[in-house]
């Protein structure tokens, strides 16, 4: 891993846990914790373009309370919501909660 990617890692990784919204943060910083190392440079383009998303749009695609606009409704979204079910799952939390 060269030195920038390393970086952008802890970049994302500290974006993802310092959103300034709870909720968010311990759905995208567990998220990255678990899979941003493996992410392509372009899956990392479309999270650090998500990341730049106001925290309570980012939450409510997230736990479906609001269609996910086109532009975010991708791979990395997905990916994002596959994990919350199994983290929720995990937890013994009801789908969305």
């Amino acid at each position: 891993m060269s030195d920038a990617h390393a970086i952008r890692l802890k970049r994302l990784k500290f974006r993802a846990w310092h959103r300034g919204f709870v909720e968010a943060d311990l759905i995208l910083g567990p998220f990255v914790d678990n899979h941003a190392r493996d992410l392509t440079e372009a899956q990392l383009d479309a999270l650090e373009h998500l990341l730049d998303q106001p925290d309570q749009d980012i939450y409510a695609w997230i736990v479906e309370r609001v269609p996910t606009p086109p532009e975010f409704d991708g791979e990395i979204m997905n990916m994002i919501k596959a994990f919350r079910d199994i983290a929720h799952k995990s937890l013994g939390a009801p789908h969305g909660g």
